[in-house]
């Protein structure tokens, strides 16, 4: 069985295994959006293909569940096309393939895994100030 912990405890543990797995969605995000203008080395061939981020549950010291990011999984949408007949990438009609990276989507998600993020430091100030106010209440 496992040792116990306080709520405030159990709280920061639980926030800060959620702040690690936006900190890993963040560098995904970042990764998408470097390549977001990549095309296949080869003609004909495939090029970066948007990775996305995903999340399972685990159990934390105590007892307690907080979030793990498992791994990165492939965005299975298709591939954006474009005529560029003179890219040394492109298929035998012309065509290049271009990433399925939407910056637009990349940077709502940043946007939200960055919110999420101040959330939990948020949730793990709060921990802390609760923790400090019951020590001053058992000091008196």
């Amino acid at each position: 069985m496992a040792d116990p912990v306080s709520p405030s405890g159990a709280a920061m543990a639980i926030a800060a295994s959620a702040l690690r797995a936006q900190q890993q969605r963040m560098r995904v995000i970042a990764e998408n959006l470097a390549n977001a203008d990549s095309v296949a080395s080869t003609p004909g061939g495939d090029p970066y293909r948007r990775q996305v981020p995903v999340f399972t549950p685990t159990t934390l010291t105590g007892g307690v569940r907080g979030v793990a990011m498992s791994k990165t999984a492939a965005d299975q949408t298709a591939f954006r096309t474009e005529y560029q007949p003179g890219n040394p990438s492109a298929d035998a009609k012309g065509y290049v393939k271009l990433p399925n990276v939407d910056p637009l989507v990349e940077a709502l998600d940043m946007r939200d895994a960055q919110r999420a993020y101040e959330a939990n430091l948020s949730v793990i100030e709060n921990a802390r100030s609760m923790d400090t106010r019951t020590l001053d209440i058992l000091k008196k």
